[in-house]
């Protein structure tokens, strides 16, 4: 379609500037102006369509741990909702290291890991000042490293990876497999709040 507009405005061109009486003022400011317009159309038109996509990126994000479910949020409608795997222990409140419990409550996504063991990693601000105090209460370190991450890289046989998406198997983070985190990597914005209820 852009080279067709292209062809026929230097047909329209080439036509114009055939041998012949010179043409001057308002009809010659006239061709320039409509082929200036045809230019900036047919370039607007080639390159338009990628400049004007929008990434609907995620405003929030919602664990529901008892439903084994991540869902992207934006402005309150579910733009994407996936399966996840928790922690070995998942059900409560992590409370110290170790524990293999994912956490519930209110954090960020706060920095990213491209090359992670587990594929691609997104961190969660696990422990947040209530869970730091409440460790501290137990006597306890809370531990961290709290991360939205794929399968691990080292699992290749697909019947292997396709049962790690049937069990939870996480010391604590949230697993999805490797082309949902691929899309989750590009839909949140780091600094996006993450809530994860039971």
């Amino acid at each position: 379609m852009c080279d067709d507009a292209i062809r026929t405005a230097r047909r329209s061109t080439q036509r114009r500037a055939r041998p012949g009486p010179r043409r001057t003022g308002r009809v010659g400011l006239g061709l320039a102006a409509a082929l200036a317009a045809v230019y900036a159309l047919t370039l607007g038109g080639c390159g338009g369509e990628q400049a004007t996509t929008k990434v609907a990126y995620a405003d929030r994000v919602l664990v529901k741990k008892s439903e084994r479910k991540l869902q992207l949020l934006k402005n309150g409608k579910v733009l994407k909702e996936y399966r996840v795997a928790l922690g070995a222990n998942p059900a409560g409140h992590k409370m110290q290291e170790g524990d293999k419990r994912t956490p519930v409550g209110d954090y960020v996504l706060d920095w990213r890991k491209p090359n992670s063991d587990y594929h691609r990693a997104i961190h969660v601000s696990y422990p947040n000042a209530q869970d730091v105090q409440l460790a501290k209460a137990l006597g306890v370190s809370p531990g961290g490293s709290i991360m939205v991450h794929g399968l691990p890289n080292y699992v290749t046989s697909p019947v292997v990876r396709a049962e790690y998406q049937r069990r939870d198997w996480t010391n604590g983070c949230i697993a999805v497999n490797d082309q949902e985190i691929e899309e989750i990597w590009r839909l949140v914005r780091d600094g996006t709040p993450i809530r994860i209820q039971e």
